[in-house]
C-alpha cells in the first residue's frame, strides 16, 4: 500500500496586534488562517489594561481556537513592541516553532487621543515607538530574513488618516505609510510587496452613540465599517491575485468622508 503523500506546507503569516476578538487583527488572523496560511498572532495586554475596553478574558485562546479551527498550526506570543528588541525575538520565536514568514500583517497600534496642545512628550514617544519604529523593525527583520519564492512575501500596514484631536497616533500611522511604500522599493528584489490600508473608522467596540451616529451618516453605505471589511482586502493582498497591488495606500472605509 502506497504511503499517502504529504500535504503541502502552509506560509507562515504573523500578525501583530492580535488580542481581542472584536479586533481587526483577530479578523485577519482568522480569515488568512481559512484561506490556507499558518498563524502567528501577537498581543500585549498592558495596553488593553490602559485602554477604555480593559482586558478581555481568555481573547487570546479563543482567538487561537478560532484559527485552529481551520486545521491549522498557531502561535500566540506576547510582544512589547514598544521594546525595540522585540521584533528580532519575535521572528526568532516565529521561525524557529512555525517556519519562516511569508506576510507580515501589521494590526497592532498605540493609540491615546489627545491634540496639539495637550498631548505629551511621554505620549507622543510611545505612539512613535510602537506605531512607527517598531513598523519599521518588523519589516526590516522580515526583509533581512526572507527566503520565500520571488513574488510571495507579503507586507500590509493598517493604517489611519485621524489626525486632529489625535495628533500623536495620526502623526505616527503617517510616518508609518511612507516607511511601507519604501519598502515596496527597497525589497523589490525579494519580490515582496507593501501596501498600506486603511479601513475608516471601525465598529470594534470603541464607539460612542454620538460617534457611531456621526460615522453613519458620513458613510454612502450607511452601515458601519467592520473588522471582516478589512479582513477581506488583506487576504486578498495577500493571495497570488492581489499580486499586483503594490506600493497603494488604500482606503477601504466605504466612501467614509
Amino acid at each position: 500500500m502506497m504511503p499517502e503523500p504529504h500535504a503541502p506546507a502552509r506560509p507562515v503569516a504573523l500578525v501583530t496586534g492580535v488580542g481581542r476578538t472584536a479586533g481587526i487583527g483577530a479578523a485577519v488572523a482568522e480569515r488568512l488562517a481559512a484561506s490556507g496560511w499558518d498563524i502567528a498572532h501577537t498581543h500585549w495586554t498592558p495596553y488593553d489594561t490602559r485602554m477604555p475596553w480593559g482586558v478581555e478574558a481568555d481573547a487570546v485562546d479563543a482567538i487561537g481556537a478560532a484559527i485552529r479551527a481551520h486545521g491549522t498550526r498557531q502561535l500566540a506570543v506576547p510582544a512589547d513592541l514598544a521594546d525595540p528588541a522585540t521584533p528580532a525575538r519575535l521572528f526568532d520565536r516565529v521561525t524557529a516553532e512555525l517556519g519562516p514568514v511569508t506576510a507580515l500583517v501589521m494590526s497592532h497600534a498605540e493609540s491615546v487621543d489627545s491634540g496639539l496642545l495637550d498631548t505629551t512628550p511621554d505620549s507622543f514617544d510611545r505612539h512613535f515607538a510602537v506605531n512607527t519604529r517598531a513598523s519599521w523593525l518588523l519589516i526590516r527583520e522580515f526583509g533581512l530574513r526572507y527566503t520565500g519564492p520571488f513574488g510571495s512575501g507579503r507586507i500590509i500596514a493598517l493604517t489611519s488618516d485621524h489626525t486632529v484631536g489625535n495628533l500623536p497616533y495620526g502623526a505616527s500611522k503617517g510616518a508609518l505609510d511612507r516607511i511601507t511604500l519604501a519598502a515596496a522599493h527597497e525589497l523589490a528584489h525579494l519580490g515582496i510587496t507593501a501596501n498600506a490600508v486603511d479601513p475608516g473608522p471601525t465598529d470594534t467596540g470603541w464607539m460612542t452613540d454620538a460617534v457611531r451616529t456621526d460615522v453613519l451618516a458620513r458613510t454612502p453605505l450607511a452601515r458601519l465599517g467592520t473588522p471582516h471589511d478589512a479582513a477581506r482586502l488583506i487576504d486578498f493582498l495577500c493571495s497570488p491575485a492581489g499580486q499586483w497591488i503594490n506600493g497603494q495606500l488604500l482606503q477601504s472605509s466605504g466612501g467614509f468622508k
